[in-house]
Parts: structure tokens; sequence; C-alpha cells
């Protein structure tokens, strides 16, 4: 296992971490629960695929375990404002509406009204449930189907409107494999005087087929010098990773850009719940 060079800026690093879950995994999570600190932030996906019962009940298991579940809410997948309403009641019956993370979305057409996250933050409908956290989505490595300054344009209308409902937020990031294009978007976010608080995107102990199926799938850079500076090499396909190079790298960037606001990680388990708490506490122990 690697040890950073600097272990106070990677523990301030992963203290307070959260983690990101699919419906179908809520039973896998109270089988790694134990492992995992109470009040931890977890991260329910809107896939799809899984429909509101899956996606409630999740959050509902995040809460029982003694867990904040933060689900998710894609835009573009809402088909009307009855919807939208139905699932925030739906989270509200289950003691889950407090904190969600409002996304566009993957479709490229919205299946309803609303085309973005801005635009359903807009609606009003957010305080009628009284939530009061809303995290939105960051992208320091592009988005394949928006231009940059769409997307530095975008996030900024929603921080300045997050901020005049008075709502706490935090920007969760896609996750990725090399930390030079994190250092310049928090450098970007501070010469935009942003300061809120960031989590950074960061792959699970997971095959490295897996992460590379993964990196290809939602479009993040995959080259061979980017993995291996991730800590793999491409001419082991058959062996597994965890993030120790990459934390210790993006300890060193968050310690050397402009950027003033708290920077933190957001755990995706794409090699399973329970391996992903068991290598965070492993990790943090073992330093």
């Amino acid at each position: 296992m690697s040890h950073p060079q600097n272990p106070v800026r990677v523990h301030d690093l992963l203290a307070d971490f959260s983690l990101e879950i699919t419906g179908k995994d809520a039973g896998s999570l109270q089988e790694a629960a134990s492992a995992i600190p109470q009040g931890t932030r977890i991260n329910v996906t809107f896939l799809g695929h899984e429909d509101l019962q899956t996606r409630v009940a999740a959050a509902k298991t995040v809460r029982d375990l003694g867990f904040v579940p933060v689900p998710h809410i894609s835009a573009r997948r809402i088909h009307s404002e009855s919807d939208l309403k139905s699932f925030l009641s739906a989270l509200a019956e289950v003691d889950a509406v407090d904190h969600v993370f409002a996304v566009g979305g993957d479709p490229a057409d919205p299946v309803g009204p609303y085309a973005s996250a801005r635009q359903m933050l807009e609606s009003g409908i957010f305080e009628a449930f009284e939530v009061q956290k809303v995290a939105i989505a960051g992208y320091p490595e592009g988005h394949p189907d928006i231009a940059h300054d769409v997307l530095a344009r975008e996030l900024k209308s929603k921080l300045d409107l997050i901020a005049e409902r008075q709502w706490d937020t935090t920007i969760v990031t896609q996750f990725g494999f090399d930390v030079e294009p994190i250092a310049s978007w928090l450098n970007e976010l501070a010469a935009l005087d942003i300061r809120v608080p960031v989590r950074i995107g960061v792959p699970g102990p997971a095959g490295v087929k897996q992460l590379l199926s993964y990196a290809r799938r939602f479009g993040v850079a995959s080259s061979a010098g980017i993995v291996k500076k991730y800590g793999f090499s491409l001419t082991n396909l058959l062996g597994s990773a965890g993030p120790d190079t990459f934390l210790k790298h993006l300890a060193e960037v968050a310690a050397s850009t402009a950027y003033e606001g708290r920077v933190g990680v957001h755990f995706y388990t794409f090699g399973g719940v329970a391996k992903t708490a068991q290598w965070i506490r492993d990790f943090t122990h073992n330093r």
C-alpha cells in the first residue's frame, strides 16, 4: 500500500468522505455498515432501469442504518411536475428528503419539462418539501455533450440560485483517473470566486478491466498514460487497483491550487460497497 508523503493532508481529504450506491446495493450496504462511520453521506443514484420504489427503499435503508441519504434526482428523467412531487413526497415519508443531489442526467432529450438541474430547481417544488441541502454535479474533465463555457456558466447560475434559496450545497464531481484536470478545474472555480465544499469523485477499489469499462462508459479519460498515473498498468488487466496513488496526488493538488473551499472525496463503489468501505477503513488506519 502506498504511504502519502503528507499524511495530514490526506487525512483531511478523507475526513467526512461520502459514498455512492445504486438502488440494488441496499443489501450490500447493510453488510458493509459496520465498516462505515455513522453519519456518512451516501448518495443513491437515479438509474433509468430502477423504479421509484427501489430508489426510495434504498434511501430508507441508508437512513435506517444511521447514514445520511442523498437521493439523486435526474431532471431529464422526470416525466412531469407531478412525477417530481411524487418522488419528493415518497422520500419525505422515509425521512430522506432533507438532502438531495440535483443533476441534469444522461438522456439527450428530456422526457418531461426539465431540461436541466437548474430548471428543476427553479420550479419551487423543492421549497415546498422543505429540502435543506442541494448537491450539484461538477465536471473537471468536461462533459461530452456540453461546451466548457456552458458548463461554467451553468454551474455559477445554479450556485447563485442555491444561495438565493439559502440551501447548503456541495459540488460532487464525476470520477476520474488524473489529478491534472482536477487542479485546473479547482483553479477555475477559484477564479469564479466559488468557495463551496467540493467532493472529488474517486473510484473505489475494483478490477482494472472494470475500471476501464466504466471510464469508457462515462467518457472520462482512460489513456495508458493517465491510468498509469492512477497506479496500475494496462499490461495487467487481470489485477485490481485501489486509489492509493490517486489520493496521494490529489492531496498534493488540493494543497497547491488557489481554491479556498474545502476539498473532500466521494467514492464510487464500482468494485462493491463492502470492498470500498473496507479499503477506506484499512487505508485510514494503516497509514
